[in-house]
């Protein structure tokens, strides 16, 4: 069997597997974080977690990108751009600047999520940069490439400073929680997740391909029933939380 067969296969399965994860994640948060629950065994410094679990989906794209035999366009040096800019900020930038003094991570979820960010950058590296055939220096100037990446620059902005505000309600060495009244957290509880999700769905518009589509449903997958789950948890420790304000989409849900 041939290796472009079993990505195809493969490529299905990850979109069957997203939507049984929005199921599960529907009922039952992931434990980390505020949702961290004992009980999933052995667990490690919630930064050392994170560095360790994101840091394999930019190595791993990169040597898709070494390996691949399309990566002569200017179009396929963006698109790495685009990825490693992603996601060394998200391994070794936003962990390190965590406030969550004492927080742990069970070692399952930082493994399930290896797992995740390898196969992954798999998808979409080696689709990218070997089976889809290349991306000419045309595909800068089409509009469905002009329009993820205006996407992909909005999300990740959104993110970056829904976590500055974050960042900001914490004193060195604090790691209870606290409301936000600044900036998009007027109006949603997640604005880091909103972020993170129109962030992908640019990506998936970018590169019009299905793994880049399979990465923006799996991001839904997993941060949407996350945002309600985050939602109910300040409804239930806050009291006096703000009624107004939505789960993810402003004045909507």
């Amino acid at each position: 069997m041939s290796e472009r067969i079993i990505f195809n296969y493969l490529l299905l399965a990850w979109f069957i597997l997203a939507i049984v994860t929005f199921v599960i994640l529907s009922y039952r948060a992931a434990p980390y974080g505020r949702h961290f629950r004992a009980g999933w065994g052995p667990a490690v410094n919630n930064k050392l977690g994170w560095v360790v679990m994101e840091a394999v989906s930019p190595l791993v794209f990169a040597a898709c990108f070494v390996l691949g035999s399309r990566t002569e366009s200017i179009t396929a040096l963006v698109f790495l751009a685009m990825w490693q800019f992603h996601y060394l900020h998200r391994a070794f930038i936003y962990p390190l600047g965590l406030r969550d003094s004492g927080r742990r991570m069970p070692v399952v979820v930082m493994a399930t999520a290896i797992l995740f960010n390898a196969i992954n950058a798999y998808l979409n590296g080696r689709y990218l940069f070997t089976f889809s055939g290349g991306y000419g220096s045309e595909w800068l100037s089409d509009k469905r490439f002009i329009a993820g990446v205006g996407l992909f620059i909005i999300g990740f902005s959104i993110n970056r400073i829904a976590d500055q505000v974050l960042r900001t309600l914490r004193q060195p060495g604090e790691s209870s929680y606290k409301i936000s009244h600044h900036r998009l957290y007027r109006w949603v509880s997640s604005p880091n997740y909103l972020g993170e999700i129109v962030t992908w769905l640019g990506w998936a518009l970018a590169t019009w391909s299905l793994p880049g589509l399979a990465f923006a449903v799996w991001t839904m997958a997993n941060l949407v029933p996350r945002a309600r789950a985050h939602h109910a948890w300040y409804h239930r420790y806050f009291p006096d939380y703000p009624p107004e304000r939505k789960a993810l989409l402003p004045k909507l849900w």
